[in-house]
């Protein structure tokens, strides 16, 4: 007999080896476990119907059906897109828990003396969807057909324009600050809660300018229901293609394009956010997806990463540090 079996210790030893063996195969099981084994959630910043929950319910359907679970999009509404952030921000990092990122992301927190989340430290990039212009839009009532008679009405009666948002510090209201500013006129600034009552607004010209995104705006231009003077990127819209840019109408200045995409609480682990964001960029990739987009007047953003999207992210970061002040928007 080996001498180690003919020892007083041997009932131990044994129950010791299996004790370790039972550990072993859980932690294999625990380490070899699918991803995901339950429902992820999506939060969105902004209401049903804006450019964000339109991207972030495109790519959940799409991710249901490839991961067998459940993901669920989630509206935290309020406060310029803080609350949604705040949500996000303080999630459980484990990769079952991402955020639909927009312009607005990485502007509220700047409007803050002390910020509720900080956008680039307490978020990791995952995946960048799209950049998307904005159309500049008028009440198919006011008599106006183009941005030089835009400016001209509204120049002579300054007391009485007003332009909608879904907040301060939204992308809506930046880009409509940044078409002011350029164009030299001053309408007033009037915030809404949600997107579906500023619509109603501008339809019944109780407001009478707006600059919003593509996306959310395209169906009611198609149906005559809203009149679209001019798109804010650099150059036209194929979803628009009689629509001028800004640009070509002689406001380079004025132009403004609305980043989109999914974050994740800041410690996710990396090679989760690789799976999830590879995942979505090949979900970008398929045909079905370009032609979900391009009803919408956007086109998926297919060649990017997480490492790319961060750099951008940051890029454009800075880019609201500087304009904010220049537009008259302070921490408060």
């Amino acid at each position: 007999m080996p001498p180690f079996l003919d020892c007083p210790l041997r009932p131990f030893m044994f129950l010791f080896f299996i004790l370790c063996g039972f550990f072993s195969v859980s932690l294999n099981a625990a380490n070899g476990a699918p991803f995901p084994d339950r429902p992820i959630r999506v939060i969105v910043a902004s209401s049903a119907g804006t450019g964000a929950d339109i991207f972030a319910r495109i790519i959940g359907q799409e991710l249901t059906a490839q991961y067998h679970q459940q993901v669920v999009v989630e509206n935290r509404t309020g406060a310029g897109g803080l609350i949604g952030g705040v949500v996000a921000a303080n999630a459980t990092a484990d990769g079952y828990t991402l955020f639909m990122a927009s312009t607005s992301t990485y502007v509220a927190p700047l409007l803050q003396a002390k910020p509720s989340y900080r956008p680039i430290e307490d978020f990791a990039a995952v995946a960048q969807v799209a950049a998307i212009t904005s159309v500049v839009l008028t009440p198919m009532s006011l008599p106006v057909k183009s941005v030089k008679e835009l400016i001209e009405w509204t120049k002579a009666r300054p007391a009485t324009m007003n332009f909608g948002s879904v907040g301060a510090g939204t992308a809506g209201h930046l880009s409509a600050e940044i078409f002011n500013r350029a164009t030299g006129i001053a309408p007033v600034h009037v915030p809404f809660k949600g997107f579906s009552d500023l619509l109603t607004d501008l339809i019944s010209a109780r407001i009478q300018l707006m600059v919003f995104v593509m996306p959310s705006v395209l169906p009611m231009i198609k149906e005559g229901k809203l009149r679209a003077l001019a798109v804010t990127s650099p150059n036209r819209s194929f979803a628009l293609p009689d629509i001028p840019s800004l640009a070509e109408l002689g406001w380079p200045d004025a132009q403004s394009e609305t980043l989109y995409g999914f974050l994740a609480p800041v410690k996710t682990p990396t090679p989760l956010i690789h799976q999830v964001s590879t995942d979505i960029v090949n979900i970008l990739k398929k045909p079905d997806t370009l032609t979900r987009f391009e009803k919408l007047g956007a086109q998926p953003t297919s060649q990017t990463s997480a490492p790319a999207f961060e750099l951008y992210v940051r890029q454009q970061y800075q880019f609201f540090r500087q304009l904010m002040p220049a537009i008259g928007l302070h921490p408060q």
